[in-house]
């Protein structure tokens, strides 16, 4: 298979990875002065700065022997620094300019929360369907849902995650009082801003049957 690699560098994620490895030592620091309180299931990810580390194969414990020396491996730490900020990325979409390969490998969290949201709050289970065309159908109404979902989460300016969004609206329903009235029982911060991007007053605690068509036809037409 033909294959492109595209090596890129990143001031931020330069950053990050000098950060995170902060906090890892500050354990690694941790566990060098206190070695007998540490295992190896919570010294997990800081176990490869220390030298002369070794656990119980039995226990799991680091059995800290008297005047055993542990210390950071200095070597390593440098090594690993050499590496801050670059990314590299090995795709078979070698007809792809650099620029645009980046620029997809940076959308994939975006698409990697498309399925994470599809899954929990779309309850996207097609494993639970036999037939491909009734998979396919399922799929695409989670799928535009998500689009619209995300939209409004754009002209909110990302004030609110989708999970709240969709928390909130699920939850601004009503129940019969009498004759032609009915109740709305919940109201928060994020149905207000719903509210005042669409026009829709989810404030108003009683409306008539004709109240909500209406609320529902307008909304349509936004």
């Amino acid at each position: 298979m033909d294959e492109k690699q595209v090596i890129f560098y990143s001031s931020k994620y330069a950053l990050r990875a000098k950060h995170e490895r902060a906090l890892v030592l500050a354990k690694a620091g941790n566990l060098i002065g206190r070695p007998a309180r540490n295992n190896e299931t919570a010294s997990c990810g800081t176990c490869r700065y220390v030298q002369n580390l070794a656990f119980d194969s039995g226990t799991g414990e680091i059995p800290g022997t008297v005047g055993q020396l542990f210390t950071v491996d200095e070597e390593k730490l440098r090594e690993e620094e050499k590496f801050d900020g670059y990314f590299a990325v090995i795709t078979s979409e070698y007809r792809e300019s650099p620029d645009k390969i980046i620029k997809i490998f940076k959308n994939i969290g975006k698409i990697e929360e498309f399925f994470k949201v599809a899954k929990s709050d779309f309850e996207n289970r097609t494993d639970k369907l036999l037939l491909r065309e009734r998979i396919g159908v399922h799929f695409l109404i989670c799928f535009v849902s998500l689009a619209i979902i995300k939209i409004l989460q754009q002209r909110l300016k990302g004030k609110h995650s989708v999970t709240a969004m969709l928390k909130s609206l699920s939850k601004a329903c009503c129940s019969h009082i009498k004759e032609n009235y009915y109740l709305f029982d919940f109201y928060n911060d994020v149905l207000e801003d719903i509210g005042k991007e669409l026009n829709i007053d989810f404030g108003k605690k009683i409306m008539t049957f004709g109240d909500i068509k209406k609320i529902i036809g307008d909304s349509k037409k936004v």
